[in-house]
């Protein structure tokens, strides 16, 4: 499976124990992890800034995320109705590499449903998706 993880979840899945950390590590392992520069610009300030993590510690985190990861890329936003800019560009990076889901954590592109007909779930849905229950 494709799977576009948002900053939020990458962030939990790094910086904490839990289901987001077990879904990183088994989308690693038996999946293809899509990944593009908005996501991982955010998640260096989020991982440095909300979790104290050390800078270095976090560069590690997002230089293993681009090794193992598959990098996508996009110009410009789509035309959403959301809050925040820059989750037009991360989605736009998402809807360019046709994941089979957009995984986040953030209710406001919960909501959403679907951007261009690319489902998207939380956390725990994929889980349950991934666990043959969804």
């Amino acid at each position: 499976m494709r799977i576009f993880l948002d900053t939020n979840v990458l962030a939990s899945g790094i910086a904490t124990r839990g289901l987001c950390s077990e879904l990183l590590e088994s989308i690693l392992g038996e999946h293809e992890l899509l990944i593009c520069e908005p996501v991982l610009g955010e998640l260096q300030r989020v991982l440095t800034v909300k979790f104290r993590m050390p800078e270095t510690l976090a560069r590690e985190f997002i230089d293993m995320l681009k090794t193992e990861g598959v990098s996508v890329s996009a110009t410009g936003n789509l035309a959403l109705q959301i809050s925040d800019a820059e989750d037009g560009r991360i989605l736009a990076c998402a809807a360019v590499a046709r994941p089979d889901f957009i995984v986040t954590g953030d209710r406001e592109l919960l909501n959403l449903g679907a951007v261009n007909n690319i489902p998207v779930i939380s956390p725990r849905q994929l889980w349950l998706k991934l666990a043959g229950l969804g």
